[in-house]
């Protein structure tokens, strides 16, 4: 049977031993590493390449869970991460997994839930406690909310028939940036083409 090592990261020792103890309890999960902020996260992280990284989000001061995911991923793009957390707000859980998380528990989620979250990461599965999955189902319903502010009037300024370039001299961005922003765009929209886009902010615009 393979063990799957697992980093814990969170600024809270309590929170750390609980985790350190439940996982304790399952014979194929083995805590390898502890840390208590982002930085912390990334030596550890290079020191015992766990195969699960269980991150908190808010951890004091110097670089949050959020940064540190996305560093971890550009380090290892296949590296697991589960966010752990009490943090729920819809922006928190787009960071998280536009950063790079796979899964999404909060801290209040039950024992079997972690557990599954953990041996589902390392076989690629998501996994979100229920009221996260909820709140991103509404969010796929209604994409308005998930798209940023940036990107938001950068989809407002597409029906002014504006150029790449011209969208990058408005917004003060380079042109590649721009190609960046409209590919997230796309894709939080669920189209393919420029031309789809602007007709979905039109109809976004017409229904309020």
């Amino acid at each position: 049977m393979n063990t799957i090592s697992v980093l814990l990261v969170d600024d809270h020792t309590v929170v750390r031993s609980g985790l350190k103890a439940l996982l304790g309890t399952q014979g194929d999960i083995a805590v390898v590493g502890e840390a208590a902020s982002g930085e912390e996260a990334l030596e550890a992280a290079h020191e015992h390449k766990p195969a699960v990284v269980l991150m908190d989000l808010a951890m004091g001061a110097g670089m949050d869970g959020i940064e540190a995911i996305k560093l971890l991923r550009q380090w290892n793009p296949k590296q697991a991460v589960i966010v752990f957390t009490t943090y729920d707000s819809d922006a928190d859980i787009v960071r998280a997994v536009d950063a790079g998380a796979m899964g999404y528990l909060l801290k209040d989620a039950a024992p079997e839930e972690i557990f599954a979250a953990v041996r589902g990461a390392v076989q690629g599965k998501s996994v979100m406690s229920a009221p996260v999955a909820s709140r991103l189902f509404q969010q796929l319903r209604n994409p308005d909310e998930i798209l940023t502010p940036r990107e938001a009037e950068l989809l407002s300024l597409l029906t002014e028939g504006l150029s790449n370039r011209d969208l990058g001299k408005r917004l003060f961005i380079s042109e590649a940036t721009v190609k960046t922003h409209l590919a997230h765009i796309y894709a939080k929209l669920g189209v393919e083409t420029r031309a789809a886009a602007i007709a979905t902010a039109i109809r976004r615009e017409g229904m309020r």
